[in-house]
Protein backbone atom coordinates (compact mmCIF):
# COMPACT_ATOMS: atom_id res chain seq x y z
CA UNK A 1 0.00 0.00 0.00
CA UNK A 2 1.81 3.14 -1.04
CA UNK A 3 1.13 6.13 0.78
CA UNK A 4 2.77 9.79 1.20
CA UNK A 5 5.27 10.85 3.33
CA UNK A 6 5.60 14.56 4.58
CA UNK A 7 7.86 16.73 6.20
CA UNK A 8 7.96 19.08 9.08
CA UNK A 9 5.82 21.85 7.27
CA UNK A 10 3.20 20.05 5.47
CA UNK A 11 4.66 19.02 2.46
CA UNK A 12 5.08 15.86 0.20
CA UNK A 13 8.47 14.94 -0.28
CA UNK A 14 8.04 11.22 -1.25
CA UNK A 15 5.85 7.89 -1.25
CA UNK A 16 6.81 4.55 0.09
CA UNK A 17 5.05 1.42 1.00
CA UNK A 18 3.41 0.10 4.26
CA UNK A 19 3.51 -3.56 5.26
CA UNK A 20 -0.30 -4.72 4.59
CA UNK A 21 -0.12 -7.30 7.73
CA UNK A 22 -0.11 -3.59 10.06
CA UNK A 23 -1.88 -1.36 8.12
CA UNK A 24 -4.07 -3.47 6.10
CA UNK A 25 -5.93 -5.33 9.20
CA UNK A 26 -9.85 -5.72 9.13
CA UNK A 27 -11.52 -3.95 11.34
CA UNK A 28 -12.50 -5.90 14.45
CA UNK A 29 -14.04 -4.01 17.24
CA UNK A 30 -15.08 -6.68 19.49
CA UNK A 31 -11.47 -8.03 19.53
CA UNK A 32 -10.16 -3.91 20.02
CA UNK A 33 -13.42 -3.68 22.70
CA UNK A 34 -11.74 -6.72 24.46
CA UNK A 35 -8.21 -5.73 24.45
CA UNK A 36 -8.82 -1.74 25.60
CA UNK A 37 -11.45 -3.10 28.21
CA UNK A 38 -7.90 -5.50 30.03
CA UNK A 39 -5.68 -3.00 29.20
CA UNK A 40 -7.84 -0.57 31.75
CA UNK A 41 -8.15 -3.67 34.18
CA UNK A 42 -4.44 -4.11 34.72
CA UNK A 43 -4.21 -0.33 35.61
CA UNK A 44 -7.13 -0.59 37.95
CA UNK A 45 -5.72 -0.70 41.58
CA UNK A 46 -8.05 -1.16 44.36
CA UNK A 47 -8.59 1.75 46.89
CA UNK A 48 -12.04 0.40 49.15
CA UNK A 49 -10.85 -1.75 52.05
CA UNK A 50 -12.73 -2.55 54.95
CA UNK A 51 -11.56 -4.26 58.31
CA UNK A 52 -12.47 -7.09 59.44
CA UNK A 53 -12.23 -8.54 62.88
CA UNK A 54 -8.91 -8.92 63.27
CA UNK A 55 -7.67 -5.69 61.73
CA UNK A 56 -9.86 -3.28 63.98
CA UNK A 57 -8.38 -1.96 67.00
CA UNK A 58 -9.13 -3.20 70.62
CA UNK A 59 -11.44 -6.01 71.79
CA UNK A 60 -8.82 -8.16 73.16
CA UNK A 61 -10.77 -8.56 76.80
CA UNK A 62 -14.22 -10.38 76.98
CA UNK A 63 -16.53 -8.21 77.23
CA UNK A 64 -18.78 -9.99 80.11
CA UNK A 65 -18.27 -13.58 81.69
CA UNK A 66 -19.55 -16.65 79.89
CA UNK A 67 -22.40 -17.57 82.07
CA UNK A 68 -24.13 -16.14 84.22
CA UNK A 69 -25.33 -12.56 83.15
CA UNK A 70 -28.35 -13.83 81.34
CA UNK A 71 -26.89 -12.69 78.14
CA UNK A 72 -26.01 -13.90 75.09
CA UNK A 73 -22.30 -15.17 74.77
CA UNK A 74 -19.19 -12.90 73.18
CA UNK A 75 -15.90 -13.43 73.26
CA UNK A 76 -14.87 -9.59 71.77
CA UNK A 77 -16.40 -6.63 70.91
CA UNK A 78 -15.14 -5.99 67.64
CA UNK A 79 -17.02 -9.03 66.26
CA UNK A 80 -19.18 -8.25 63.11
CA UNK A 81 -22.40 -8.33 65.54
CA UNK A 82 -21.13 -5.24 67.43
CA UNK A 83 -21.06 -1.51 66.60
CA UNK A 84 -17.67 -1.10 65.50
CA UNK A 85 -16.62 -4.26 65.03
CA UNK A 86 -15.13 -5.99 61.27
CA UNK A 87 -16.64 -5.94 58.53
CA UNK A 88 -17.87 -9.61 56.70
CA UNK A 89 -16.99 -9.61 53.39
CA UNK A 90 -16.34 -6.00 52.69
CA UNK A 91 -14.23 -4.74 50.17
CA UNK A 92 -10.23 -5.94 50.60
CA UNK A 93 -7.50 -3.64 48.86
CA UNK A 94 -5.73 -7.03 47.66
CA UNK A 95 -8.55 -7.92 44.88
CA UNK A 96 -6.68 -8.40 41.54
CA UNK A 97 -8.65 -6.51 38.75
CA UNK A 98 -6.18 -7.77 35.86
CA UNK A 99 -7.12 -10.37 32.93
CA UNK A 100 -4.91 -11.52 30.96
CA UNK A 101 -5.14 -11.49 26.87
CA UNK A 102 -2.51 -13.03 24.79
CA UNK A 103 0.15 -11.86 22.81
CA UNK A 104 -1.25 -12.07 19.26
CA UNK A 105 -4.97 -10.63 20.53
CA UNK A 106 -2.99 -7.85 21.51
CA UNK A 107 -1.13 -7.38 18.45
CA UNK A 108 -3.90 -7.79 16.40
CA UNK A 109 -6.03 -5.12 18.24
CA UNK A 110 -3.27 -2.88 17.80
CA UNK A 111 -2.74 -3.46 13.80
CA UNK A 112 -6.87 -2.98 13.81
CA UNK A 113 -6.68 0.29 15.38
CA UNK A 114 -3.89 1.54 12.74
CA UNK A 115 -5.83 0.32 9.50
CA UNK A 116 -8.60 2.02 10.93
CA UNK A 117 -6.96 5.18 11.86
CA UNK A 118 -5.31 5.10 8.44
CA UNK A 119 -8.58 4.09 6.40
CA UNK A 120 -9.91 7.05 8.30
CA UNK A 121 -7.08 9.43 7.17
CA UNK A 122 -6.38 9.86 10.42
CA UNK A 123 -2.35 8.70 9.70
CA UNK A 124 0.29 11.38 8.99
CA UNK A 125 3.80 9.85 8.36
CA UNK A 126 6.16 12.27 8.32
CA UNK A 127 9.71 12.20 6.86
CA UNK A 128 11.49 13.13 10.32
CA UNK A 129 10.24 14.85 13.86
CA UNK A 130 13.59 17.15 14.33
CA UNK A 131 12.90 20.05 17.56
CA UNK A 132 15.39 22.42 17.35
CA UNK A 133 15.26 24.00 19.87
CA UNK A 134 13.96 21.51 21.84
CA UNK A 135 11.14 23.54 23.08
CA UNK A 136 7.36 23.01 23.61
CA UNK A 137 6.32 26.00 21.25
CA UNK A 138 8.21 24.83 18.60
CA UNK A 139 7.13 20.92 18.71
CA UNK A 140 3.86 22.74 18.98
CA UNK A 141 3.93 25.35 15.95
CA UNK A 142 5.28 21.79 14.07
CA UNK A 143 2.49 20.04 15.35
CA UNK A 144 0.05 22.68 13.95
CA UNK A 145 1.58 22.35 10.11
CA UNK A 146 1.25 18.53 9.99
CA UNK A 147 -2.26 18.14 11.32
CA UNK A 148 -5.17 20.34 11.60
CA UNK A 149 -6.16 22.55 14.42
CA UNK A 150 -7.13 22.10 17.19
CA UNK A 151 -4.44 19.57 17.38
CA UNK A 152 -5.48 16.43 19.32
CA UNK A 153 -2.25 13.73 18.36
CA UNK A 154 0.12 10.56 19.11
CA UNK A 155 3.37 11.06 18.35
CA UNK A 156 5.24 7.79 17.51
CA UNK A 157 8.89 8.88 17.04
CA UNK A 158 11.75 7.15 17.57
CA UNK A 159 12.51 5.36 20.99
CA UNK A 160 16.17 6.74 20.69
CA UNK A 161 14.59 10.41 21.08
CA UNK A 162 13.78 10.24 24.59
CA UNK A 163 13.54 13.90 24.93
CA UNK A 164 10.49 14.31 22.44
CA UNK A 165 8.10 13.02 25.08
CA UNK A 166 9.30 15.25 27.63
CA UNK A 167 9.17 18.07 24.60
CA UNK A 168 5.42 17.66 24.49
CA UNK A 169 3.86 16.75 27.42
CA UNK A 170 3.47 20.34 28.46
CA UNK A 171 1.17 20.72 24.74
CA UNK A 172 -2.32 19.79 25.41
CA UNK A 173 -4.22 16.93 23.51
CA UNK A 174 -0.64 15.76 23.00
CA UNK A 175 1.54 12.88 23.48
CA UNK A 176 4.57 10.72 22.57
CA UNK A 177 5.38 7.26 22.82
CA UNK A 178 8.09 4.66 21.66
CA UNK A 179 7.44 2.19 18.87
CA UNK A 180 7.71 -0.45 20.85
CA UNK A 181 5.05 0.49 23.57
CA UNK A 182 2.33 0.30 20.74
CA UNK A 183 -1.34 0.18 22.77
CA UNK A 184 -5.06 0.30 21.76
CA UNK A 185 -5.85 2.44 24.91
CA UNK A 186 -3.24 5.44 23.65
CA UNK A 187 -4.12 5.09 19.25
CA UNK A 188 -7.78 5.51 20.57
CA UNK A 189 -7.32 8.35 22.49
CA UNK A 190 -5.96 10.61 20.20
CA UNK A 191 -7.46 12.00 17.42
CA UNK A 192 -4.87 11.86 14.66
CA UNK A 193 -1.65 9.61 15.03
CA UNK A 194 1.84 11.34 13.30
CA UNK A 195 4.35 8.37 12.52
CA UNK A 196 7.79 9.16 11.75
CA UNK A 197 9.17 6.74 8.71
CA UNK A 198 12.06 5.52 10.15
CA UNK A 199 9.89 4.04 12.99
CA UNK A 200 7.54 1.88 10.69
CA UNK A 201 10.78 -0.57 9.70
CA UNK A 202 10.86 -1.00 13.82
CA UNK A 203 7.47 -1.74 14.09
CA UNK A 204 7.29 -4.04 11.43
CA UNK A 205 10.42 -5.91 13.32
CA UNK A 206 9.10 -5.61 16.50
CA UNK A 207 5.52 -7.07 15.89
CA UNK A 208 6.92 -9.91 13.67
Amino acid sequence: MKVDVFDQKNKKVEEIDLPDRIFKIEWNPDLVQQVLLAQLANKRRPWAHAKDRAEVRGGGKKPWKQKGTGRARHGSIRSPLWAGGGVTFGPLNTRDYSQKVNKQMKRKAVFSVLSKKLQDDEVKIISLFKIEPPKSKIAADILKNIVKSPVNALLIADSSKSKIKQIVKNIKNVDAISPLSLNVFDLLKYKNIILEKGVIEKIEKHYA
